[in-house]
This record gives C-alpha cells, sequence and structure tokens, in this order.
C-alpha cells in the first residue's frame, strides 16, 4: 500500500504543469507525453535493425542422411552408406550491400517521419493551447461587458427615477444583461471543452487541471520569402523522408539488376560408404538464372518505382515551398488585423461607448443609441481576442511548415 500511494504522487507530479504555463511549456510536454512520438520512435528504432537482417547471409543447412541401405548386409558388417554435409549459399553479386543501402533507407525515413510526427503532435498542442486562450479570454471580456450592461440598467433606473426615463428602457437593458449571462454560461461549457482537447493535446488525462496560461505575442516580423523558402526546403523531415525513399528506389533498382547474376553453393562433409570406408565429400553448384522475362519485369518495377519517388518528392518540394508562402502572408494578414484593432478600432469604441453613457446618463440620449455603441464594442473586443490567438496560431502553424516548431521552445 506504501508502495502504490508513493507511485500514485510521482505519476501525479509527473502530469502536473508548470502554473503559469507558458506556450514553449506546450511544446516540451507534448513531446515528451505523447505516445504517438513514442510509437513513431519505437518504428524508427525497429527500421535501424532492418540493415543487418537482410544484408545476412541465409543460415548454414546441416544435414545426415543414408545414402544407401541394402536389403542384403555385407559379411564385413558394413551395413549402408552415410554422410553429414553442412550446406551455405550466398550471392555472387552485391545484392546483399543493395538490399542493406535500401534498409537504411527505410531507417533514414522512419527516422524523418517520427521528426514529422514531432511537428504534428507540438502544432496540435499548441493550437490546443491558444483556443484555450481565447475562449478564457472572451470570458474575461464577457465578465466585462456583463459589467457594463448592469450600468446601463442602473443609469436606466436613474433616469425613470428622475422622470426623465421610462420603465421600458429598464427592461431592454436588464434584456442585455440576460443575454449576457447566458452567452456566459455557454462559454464556460465551451472552455471545459476546450481544457479536455488540450489536456489530450499534451497527452495528459482529459479531467486533468490546467493552471493559468501565460503568452506574450510575437511581435517581429515573419522571415522574408527568400528565407521561409530556404529553411522550408532545410529543415521539413518530409523532404528528408522522400529523399530517403528516392534512395530506397535507387537501391531497390539494384537489387533487381543482381537478380541476373547467380547464386552460388557450397556443401561439405563427411561420407561413409560399405565399399570404401570414410571419406570426404565437396559439391559446388550454382543458380542458372535462365528466366528472363520475370527479371526483366523485376528492373522494370524498380525503375517505375524509383520514377514515382522522384516524381514525389519534386511535388512535395512546390508544396512545401506554397504553403512557407502562405503561411508567411496569412502571418502578416493576421498580424496587420491585430494591430489595427489594438491601436486605432478598439479605442474609438471604448470612447463612443463612454460618450454615449456620459450622454445617457445626464439625460441627453436614448437607451439605443448606448446599447449600439455597447454592441459594437463588444463585437470588436470579441474580434480581437479571436484574432490574438489567431495570430499565436498562425506563427504555430508557419513553425510547423518550416520545420522549425520545435525551434520555438523557450
Amino acid at each position: 500500500m506504501v508502495l502504490w500511494g508513493s507511485l500514485t504522487n510521482v505519476i501525479a507530479a509527473d502530469l502536473a504543469l508548470p502554473d503559469p504555463l507558458r506556450l514553449g511549456d506546450v511544446a516540451a510536454i507534448a513531446l515528451r507525453n505523447r505516445s504517438e512520438l513514442s510509437a513513431a520512435n519505437a518504428r524508427a528504432d525497429a527500421m535501424a535493425q532492418r540493415p543487418a537482417i537482410v544484408s545476412s547471409l541465409e543460415d548454414p543447412m546441416i544435414s545426415t542422411s543414408v545414402d544407401h541401405y541394402p536389403y542384403e548386409m555385407m559379411d564385413d558388417g558394413r551395413r549402408f552408406d552415410r554422410s553429414i554435409t553442412i550446406e551455405q549459399r550466398f550471392p555472387l553479386s552485391r545484392v546483399r550491400n543493395h538490399r542493406r543501402a535500401a534498409a537504411l533507407a527505410d531507417a533514414e525515413r522512419a527516422r524523418a517521419l517520427a521528426s514529422t510526427t514531432g511537428l504534428d503532435v507540438v502544432l496540435d498542442a499548441q493550437r490546443g493551447f491558444f483556443m484555450l486562450l481565447e475562449r478564457r479570454r472572451m470570458l474575461q471580456v464577457i465578465n466585462e461587458q456583463i459589467s457594463l450592461a448592469q450600468q446601463l440598467v442602473s443609469a436606466a433606473a436613474s433616469r425613470y427615477a428622475s422622470g426623465t426615463g421610462v420603465q421600458a428602457d429598464i427592461l431592454r437593458a436588464e434584456v442585455e444583461v440576460a443575454r449576457l449571462q447566458a452567452d456566459q454560461q455557454a462559454l464556460l461549457a465551451r472552455i471545459q471543452a476546450a481544457e479536455a482537447m488540450f489536456n489530450a493535446g499534451l497527452g495528459r488525462p482529459a479531467q486533468g487541471l490546467i493552471p493559468e496560461l501565460q503568452h506574450d505575442p510575437r511581435l517581429e516580423a515573419p522571415p522574408s520569402e527568400a528565407e521561409v523558402l530556404r529553411l522550408a526546403f532545410l529543415s521539413r523531415p518530409e523532404l528528408s523522408a522522400g529523399a530517403a525513399e528516392v534512395d530506397r528506389a535507387k537501391a531497390e533498382v539494384e537489387v533487381m539488376r543482381s537478380m541476373y547474376k547467380p547464386m552460388a553453393m557450397v556443401r561439405v562433409g563427411q561420407a561413409s560408404t560399405m565399399a570404401d570406408g570414410s571419406g570426404g565429400m565437396l559439391m559446388i553448384g550454382v543458380s542458372v538464372p535462365i528466366w528472363n522475362e520475370r527479371l526483366r519485369a523485376g528492373v522494370a518495377e524498380a525503375r517505375a518505382m524509383q520514377y514515382m519517388a522522384g516524381a514525389d518528392l519534386e511535388a512535395m518540394r512546390r508544396m512545401i515551398a506554397s504553403e512557407a508562402l502562405v503561411a508567411r502572408e496569412e502571418f502578416i494578414a493576421v498580424q496587420t488585423q491585430a494591430m489595427v484593432l489594438a491601436t486605432d478600432v478598439l479605442p474609438r469604441a471604448l470612447a463612443a461607448v463612454d460618450a454615449a453613457l456620459a450622454g445617457y446618463a445626464s439625460g441627453q440620449g436614448t437607451l439605443v443609441s448606448v446599447i449600439e455603441s455597447a454592441r459594437a464594442l463588444w463585437e470588436i473586443q470579441a474580434e480581437q481576442v479571436m484574432v490574438e490567438s489567431a495570430v499565436g496560431d498562425a506563427w504555430a502553424w508557419l513553425d510547423r511548415v518550416l520545420g522549425t516548431v520545435q525551434d520555438t521552445v523557450q
């Protein structure tokens, strides 16, 4: 029981998150906990053993036989001919080296795919981080909106009490409060859903507690177009996997061409005959690869696969270049939108609400104009929260398409 309690404490400590939780922590935790990455690394480790397996010689064959057993026994006591031999087969070509090269390429491809899985795992966790951050910030915005709506109720009640307003204004303001409170309750449920998704992205139990999230937006400009392309071509593991596939296809062509050369067989042993007694045995043989149609078809198939691998790699390079440039422009777009909202649009909306509320409280203007100004402010505040989250998500995606997601861990 004591041992079980200690183990439980260790697991709980391992699953505990830093408080506050930062984006760099997210990447490190996801890389450590996600089972998908562990599986991909295990597969790469398994593939790393293939070169030794496929390049080894066949196991030797040891056999014993009764070569002649006469129905009538000899008078000297020699009853039958017998032998024991050991046989080894080996190729007369470099097919073993070519098979090893193909297996090494497969192992390199598996390692590159494991790196791809790592990039995807980090991106998934970072997107979960920004989704939860957005919804928690949106809850703060709604709380501020409820406070403002309650000020409208108080202002309407004051005007009604002084005889300069009507009861309908109070009811209208109370409707806004009730609507915002309903949005608040719905958002609380969405926050719980986002927490469950974020926990899954971190490789944690879905019900795990998530502390306060802290994120300082990256305000620097993205790399230039030329730098974006350079980083993408240099760092994307998909290109490494594609290049490994091309290498494997080349090695397979050489494997099939090696089939034109024969296999050799050597057999040695000891035999005993009724006539001559004990002696040695030696047999040497070679296979005869005469079925040229099959051999030609094998080489043609391997060459077609080589061409396909090269075409796939070229198509991947074009796709990666397009993804990198698109991700850069998408980030610039949302970053520009966030800056305009923060520096120009939001201050104007705040000023408009303050002016409308002050005028209504002093007996000027109508509640409708105040509510319209307030709703405009609320929409802008919600848009700002979403755009700020989109900026972080765009950075995460840009890092992913450049193959540098793990480099963002700070």
